[in-house]
């Protein structure tokens, strides 16, 4: 297949493939197409196989995209590029841990192991739980950090500073840090001293006082702090004095923080533990020990190394992935592909250093590997720049506008340091360039937004390119909303539901803040103790006056039927059951469902947690506003609503970029954590505890308040994310701010126009969901399903039913619970790969007696999806096998359960009959059996799957909604 013709740059990436490489690969500069393409001209020689080759990416839709477009121009297929090595780091690391790293923990100093059976937790919600029950047993049993505890705001502090310094490299053993780990907290102060400079010279030739000076005149206030503090005229200096003393820089960057390093350092080594005693890795928690194990086993390095290494989206890696990209090159055939302009992920630890200091890194990085072992086997100096500069997206009114973007004061008074100079100029690739860049304003922004979508559908003077490549006039889809927080992206879609508006949202949002979770939290809370709120808001959902809720919680004379629902409630046991019956009360169903649905169960199965502290957790959900991707449609023709971090990497024709107002873009920072870490200054405590005075107190700490305003503000990634707002749209931009426009609406060249909204409502039908901030209609494409999701659920309902010890063992109280069962699944799971593990129940020891009378090959958690059609709509169902078993003329499929009774073995054989057509498919010519094994008396039970037009029926009986 030909395809198009690289240009002169994309060529070079293509073809000169020995040797290190930086490129500079702007917006639209097709990237992934050069990126593919070099890949298929490196594997496709015949010294040359996909396992040589290393291609990390950012996100796994980003690989699986990768693969689709390599095999267009290789000769490779999808079947053999379905386990080369392209892949995000966090999956490689994962790969090579199960191949490598099963001592790693040991190179800190750890006596646990990470096991075939290791779980690795994706769920941000999940891990802060398990953190929170972390840090409880820790505070009980580490008394001498007690000071700490006080000064904190929040436990989720502790572990984001964790995850940060996993991202930087930076480890604890069990006796100390890994390596130069405690210099980096320590800071460095000649970098302080030099920013503490910069900020503290007199301005306007010595006539006016310094920057930092200035901005300390509000020093103390609103703060208290201990008496060892300066007062603000012996830190400023007395009148007519224009800088701060030289010496104060060193007095604010040393301070005693050895018992602060202590602290952080034993909450780090203690949660690495009981992540490994709990068997479960984090995302940080996998590149950790991936690169101490490829620093320390020289066996593994030379088994993991790969003789070309390419990093897409260089600009979104840490620290550590850069050198963990460096410790995987077996040669020097090293190449970073990325932009500088459009790294927004800081909070995620992306460094965009590593692509603005690339070369002075890649040197510095090989030799801290190299200080004593040769782990970078390749000189590093001088790599080879190559500049994409052709932007086959944007017109280019568009990319002028870009880069003036990248260059405009964030606030102010603010001063940009020009930029522009590393800036990579483009070249418009445009069919035609009748961009429209334009501003517009108004007290009820919402409505004038919408009314501005209105006003350019159909409008020839906002014509975007057709599939011809002619002007055509615009359509709902074609334009995006994009917002720099979620919360305006909710109020608009709120006020586009008024009018019917066809409009959509694509990425996070605050699940716990949806009316499906607060009606859930009202239940949870009836069932617990505190009735009187639950019963507030379930009254209100059916119509109830204020009034009339207050005489109801006074007499206790509930409406009839939903007292019969809180009897049925208190029925059940699992609290899955208690969701799924709430949600369907309600008639609740699609993603938002799904995944509140997931997010309960997989908190109450995980951790410890009572229902009682999970109602907390849902409350502390709803103060904090914690978010989940979840993606909706109304249809093809809608106005597509996002914040700028979802549409990176995304185009459309015409972008609103909204809520361009002051203290919204950039948002106003809140409060900082108690304990962060910050280059230069290392680790730092912003309020401290003490009982020096007459009574105990948190004091803030004054040599905090002056470091923090040496140091920079974080504007650039605000520039940066504005850069990636422009540089999505193809055709025109349109602005849109309220009574307080920023300064980046300020400073650009802009004509913003005053205007009177006037918003018609839209007729689009009947909306197909109601449990969204939106309405949504039924989408169009393959709908996705699980096994689970076909069956019935209710059979796993009656009180203690699927719970509860058969007559025979009522001395095995472990059978009680899906954690249980959780347990016994990764031992069969760890046993049947090989792993040293010893069963410690006897459902393990019937598992270990079972596998070793299977005489095959075994595949383990072996993920399957089945394609078939629905009356004419395509359906996928999706799910894993716990274990196939493959001799030389038969398949046979096994599926744990722990069940004491057979009550939902009708059930099951939904799921088994899902395995049986796809492993039919895989296996032609061999006879495919399915079974389940009963862990609980060691007996196999033989299932006949179900035909492909039963399980069509049982997708008929559950809607059009998958999971």
């Amino acid at each position: 297949m030909s395809g198009p013709t690289p240009n002169d740059a994309q060529r070079e990436l293509i073809e000169r493939t020995e040797g290190s490489y930086l490129v500079d690969a702007g917006p639209g500069t097709g990237k992934t197409f050069a990126i593919t393409r070099r890949y298929g001209t490196i594997v496709d020689r015949p010294d040359v196989e996909p396992a040589d080759v290393l291609l990390a990416t950012f996100t796994r839709s980003a690989a699986t995209e990768m693969k689709e477009r390599i095999v267009d121009h290789s000769a490779y297929g999808l079947r053999e590029l379905a386990d080369a090595p392209i892949r995000t780091f966090h999956s490689h690391c994962h790969e090579i841990l199960r191949e490598h790293g099963h001592a790693a923990p040991t190179h800190l100093g750890l006596d646990e192991r990470i096991t075939g059976s290791t779980r690795i937790v994706e769920d941000d919600l999940i891990e802060g739980e398990r953190f929170r029950e972390f840090l409880g047993g820790f505070r009980d049993d580490h008394p001498e950090h007690a000071d700490f505890y006080r000064a904190l705001s929040a436990p989720g502090e502790l572990l984001d500073l964790i995850e940060e310094l996993a991202s930087k490299g930076i480890f604890p053993t069990t006796d100390g840090w890994y390596r130069d780990g405690e210099s980096h907290l320590d800071g460095e102060f000649e970098a302080f001293e030099a920013r503490f400079d910069e900020a503290n010279q007199p301005r306007n030739d010595g006539r006016k006082q310094s920057k930092l000076r200035e901005d300390l005149s509000r020093f103390g206030r609103d703060k208290a702090y201990r008496a060892d503090a300066p007062s603000k005229s012996t830190l400023r200096g007395g009148r007519g004095t224009k800088r701060l003393d030289d010496d104060v820089a060193r007095q604010v960057f040393y301070e005693e923080r050895d018992g602060l390093k202590a602290f952080v350092h034993d909450v780090y080594v203690e949660y690495l533990r009981f992540a490994l005693r709990r068997n479960y890795l984090s995302f940080s928690f996998l590149q950790l020990f991936a690169f101490v194990l490829l620093c320390e086993d020289e066996r593994a390095r030379e088994a993991a190394a790969f003789e070309y290494v390419m990093v897409d989206e260089f600009q979104d890696t840490s620290e550590v992935q850069f050198k963990l990209a460096l410790l995987l090159s077996g040669t020097d055939n090293f190449c970073a592909v990325g932009d500088w302009k459009q790294s927004i992920y800081s909070f995620q630890y992306a460094d965009v250093d590593n692509i603005l200091e690339f070369e002075a890194r890649l040197e510095r990085f090989a030799a801290d590997l190299n200080d004593d072992a040769d782990r970078v086997p390749f000189e590093t100096a001088d790599p080879t720049r190559i500049e994409l500069r052709e932007n086959y997206r944007s017109t280019e009114s568009i990319i002028d506008l870009s880069e003036r973007a990248i260059a405009t004061p964030a606030s102010s008074g603010e001063t940009v340091e020009a930029p522009l100079d590393d800036v990579v100029e483009l070249s418009a690739n445009a069919a035609f360039d009748n961009t429209v860049v334009e501003g517009i304003r108004h007290e009820d922004e919402h409505e004038a937004v919408l009314s501005k979508v209105q006003e350019i559908v159909g409008n020839d003077d906002y014509a975007v390119e057709g599939e011809d490549g002619e002007p055509r006039p615009p359509e709902h889809g074609d334009i995006a909303v994009f917002t720099r927080t979620r919360d305006y992206g909710r109020e608009l879609l709120d006020v586009a539901a008024e009018y019917e508006f066809p409009m959509a949202y694509d990425g996070g949002i605050e699940l716990f803040r949806t009316d499906p979770a607060k009606l859930l939290l009202a239940w949870l809370r009836i069932l617990e103790s505190d009735a009187d709120r639950g019963w507030a808001v379930v009254l209100e959902r059916v119509g109830y006056a204020f009034d009339e809720i207050d005489h109801v919680l006074e007499t206790e004379s509930y409406p009839t039927d939903t007292a019969e629902f809180r009897d049925s409630l208190r029925e059940l046991e699992s609290v899955g059951a208690v969701a799924r019956r709430v949600l369907d009360r309600y008639g609740f169903t699609g993603d938002v469902a799904d995944v509140l649905l997931h997010a309960i169960q997989s908190v109450h199965d995980s951790t410890t947690v009572t229902r009682g502290e999970l109602i907390r957790f849902i409350e502390r959900g709803v103060e904090t506003g914690s978010t989940v991707d979840v993606r909706a449609t109304a249809g093809d023709d809608a106005v597509t609503v996002q914040t700028i971090h979802t549409a990176k990497g995304l185009e459309y024709p015409i972008v609103v970029m909204a809520n361009m107002n002051e203290g919204r873009f950039p948002p106003r920072t809140g409060g900082s954590s108690v304990i962060e870490y910050r280059d230069p200054v290392g680790l730092r405590q912003r309020k401290l505890y003490s009982e020096e005075g007459a009574h105990p107190h948190v004091y803030d700490n004054w040599r905090h308040d002056v470091i923090r305003r040496c140091l920079p503000r974080e504007y650039d990634e605000e520039r940066r994310l504005l850069y990636v707002a422009v540089t999505r749209a193809e055709s025109h931009v349109v602005f849109a701010a309220g009574e307080d426009p920023n300064a980046f609406l300020d400073g650009l060249p802009v004509e913003v126009e005053a205007i009177e909204p006037r918003v018609e409502p839209v007729d689009r039908g009947d909306p197909a969901d109601a449990e969204l901030p939106f309405a949504v209609t039924a989408p169009d494409g393959p709908v996705g399903h699980t096994p689970h999701s076909l069956m019935d659920e209710t059979v796993f309902e009656a009180a203690g039913e699927r719970r509860e010890a058969g007559p025979d063992h009522e001395s095995e109280p472990e059978t009680r619970g899906t954690e249980f069962g959780s347990r016994v699944h990764d031992f069969a799971e760890a046993y049947a790969l090989g792993d040293d593990v010893t069963p410690s129940n006897d459902h393990e020891r019937r598992v270990v007696e079972f596998v070793d009378g299977l005489s095959g090959e075994l595949y383990v958690e072996e993920p399957v999806t089945l394609p078939i059609e629905v009356d004419d709509r395509r359906v996928t169902v999706s799910g894993i096998a716990d274990l196939v078993h493959e001799t030389p003329d038969r398949i046979e499929v096994v599926d744990y359960k722990t069940d004491s009774t057979r009550r939902a073995q009708s059930e099951y054989e939904t799921q088994l009959s899902v395995y049986y057509h796809v492993l039919d498919e895989w296996f032609a010519g061999k006879e495919v059996s399915t079974s389940l094994f009963y862990t609980t008396d060691g007996t196999r039970e033989r299932i006949e799957p179900l035909s492909l037009e039963e399980l069509r029926s049982l997708v008929r009986a559950t809607g059009s909604d998958g999971d």
